[in-house]
């Protein structure tokens, strides 16, 4: 079947509109002590962003026709997960970033503590998103979403992968530690993403394989090619400060590769990504459109 050209702009556009209006709702600014921290997380999680994971989501749950709402509430969940973790990940303590989506990162606008409490915060809303009937009348699946995305975030996901990224300041690694490394801090929570759409369809966890494998080969090839744009972005198009992973001395697929040898590479993880949904008819459309965006955006 032959694929039309689907242009991701304004999908991005509106699905982030919707997901800054649900946060709207979610963190409505109290008249007490706490305005100070809500004003936080609504700083760091309304507006900037590229808000592909929530995109994700939504795309993964039209496979199986979840309604778009209950769709967009699991792609906020994801995005809680992913804003706070990009908070802490900015803190002196860990990358130390002083940008982030073009504006000051979170403890230079408001402070550290105040930083801390609004990545703690959002990382609870995420489950409490998860564990509201709204999302689902189903609690088995809710349970289901609220464990996957807890593993993705834990230990044995982003949070570990993080733990393995400090460390590997201080030591050399080859392609297969950093593909690890990737597959925890980065690819983890997009394979949530593609897991929740069918969790949310109710499919069978055997049924799911060409999601996870999808999800894993998209999630390098994103990660490669930030690490190109760590060599080759600009620090305008990125939102973020350019060229730090050569300046801490971590290897990276760039590093190890070299920008040519690691361009294929992620074309070829692409490639591998669209093939997995050779299951699907035009309703994996958007899917593949994704997979592509992973190596062609500048950002």
């Amino acid at each position: 079947m032959a694929e039309g050209p689907i242009s991701l702009a304004p999908l991005l556009e509106r699905i982030g509109g919707d997901v800054d209006r649900l946060f709207g709702l979610l963190l409505t600014v109290p008249g007490d002590p706490r305005a100070k921290l809500f004003e936080a997380m609504r700083y760091a999680a309304i507006g900037g962003g590229k808000r592909l994971r929530p995109l994700l989501v939504a795309a993964a749950c039209s496979l199986f026709h979840v309604d778009r709402q209950r769709a967009l509430r699991v792609g906020l969940a994801v995005e809680c997960i992913h804003v706070y973790s990009l908070i802490h990940d900015d803190l002196p303590s860990m990358d130390d970033d002083d940008l982030r989506r073009g504006k000051p990162t979170v403890h230079r606008a408001f402070g550290e503590a105040t930083a801390i409490l609004a990545g703690d915060s959002l990382h609870a809303l995420a489950f409490e998103v998860l564990a509201d009937e709204a999302t689902h009348e189903d609690p088995f699946v809710r349970t289901e979403l609220v464990a996957e995305l807890a593993r993705a975030a834990g230990p044995s996901g982003m949070a570990g992968g993080q733990m393995m990224d400090l460390a590997a300041e201080e030591m050399t690694l080859d392609i297969a530690a950093i593909t690890r490394l990737q597959q925890l801090k980065t690819g983890a929570l997009i394979g949530f993403c593609l897991e929740a759409g069918g969790i949310m369809g109710r499919l069978p966890a055997e049924g799911r394989r060409p999601l996870r494998g999808y999800a894993r080969d998209v999630g390098l090839a994103f990660q490669i090619t930030d690490d190109i744009l760590d060599i080759e972005g600009e620090e305008e198009k990125t939102g973020k400060r350019v060229g730090k992973d050569e300046a801490a001395g971590k290897e990276t697929f760039v590093s190890l590769l070299g920008v040519e040898r690691a361009r294929q590479q992620a074309d070829l993880l692409v490639g591998q990504a669209i093939q997995h949904l050779h299951g699907f008819g035009a309703e994996a459309d958007l899917l593949r459109a994704i997979a592509r965006f992973a190596v062609e955006r500048d950002h």
